[in-house]
């Protein structure tokens, strides 16, 4: 698994106090970033935080790569709505090198992992056979229908289109994925959870690591829920708040 920040807002914090800044006072825009020195910033943000303001925090975006990451990640990542999402497509892209992602309870148990191994380099073979078959039957359907030079790509894009239906939820997928402070705020109250899939819960502490030195009053609460008060969980709390906020503090102190 690799996740990278690729880009992000210029300054994100100040910017975030310059949209507070101007929701009031009676600031112009030609002059809404003078005078915004670091502890001017820093009051506009606890502000904010202190009367539930969280509009102005969506001026501030992050851009992340991430790789090496199953497609059921995927599905977990974009019910996440109000996130833009550019992903490897299975259409274009043939995955002659065909990779997987191993969770780790399996990859704890030597005979299931063998099994899980076994099924996936079944997968591959079964894969790129029906890709032949498949490519090789649209090409010669096109044959009187599309130039030649058109042909074998055409008959090669039509024919992973319908072979990836038979690949598993393990085949790695990777994406660039942007969001905005508050977007990023509501996807680690959620999948920084212990209840999160073990997948998306890496995938988005490595996130937060990575964002926190760049805007640490922005998240300096962020995390799963039980941080700033009781489990929202229920009958469904994992029982560890204390060890799940010791692990956050210690992130944070590392990342900042």
């Amino acid at each position: 698994m690799l996740v990278q920040l690729i880009a992000h807002t210029n300054d994100p914090e100040k910017t975030i106090a310059a949209a507070a800044k101007l929701c009031y006072s009676d600031a112009h825009i030609e002059t809404l970033l003078d005078g915004l020195t670091p502890e001017k910033t820093e009051a506009f943000l606890q502000r904010l935080n202190d009367v539930g303001h969280a509009s102005p925090i969506e001026h501030a975006s992050f851009t992340f790569g991430i790789e090496g990451v199953s497609r059921t990640f995927l599905a977990q990542v974009t019910r996440h709505r109000i996130g833009s999402f550019s992903v490897q497509s299975q259409r274009y892209v043939r995955l002659e090198d065909f990779r997987y992602v191993i969770p780790p309870e399996i990859e704890a148990i030597p005979e299931a992992r063998a099994q899980f191994i076994a099924s996936m380099n079944d997968d591959a073979k079964k894969y790129l056979e029906l890709v032949q078959t498949l490519e090789n039957a649209h090409t010669a359907r096109l044959w009187r229908m599309v130039s030649m030079k058109r042909r074998p790509r055409q008959a090669s894009k039509q024919a992973n289109e319908d072979a990836r239906f038979v690949l598993p939820n393990a085949c790695e997928t990777k994406m660039v994925m942007t969001m905005n402070c508050r977007s990023l705020q509501n996807f680690f109250n959620l999948r920084c959870c212990n209840r999160a899939q073990w997948e998306i819960r890496a995938v988005a502490d490595e996130m937060l690591r990575l964002v926190l030195p760049l805007a640490p009053h922005i998240f300096a609460s962020a995390g799963p829920r039980c941080l700033v008060g009781p489990c929202p969980e229920g009958r469904m709390c994992c029982g560890k708040q204390t060890e799940v906020r010791a692990k956050y503090a210690k992130l944070k102190e590392e990342a900042v």
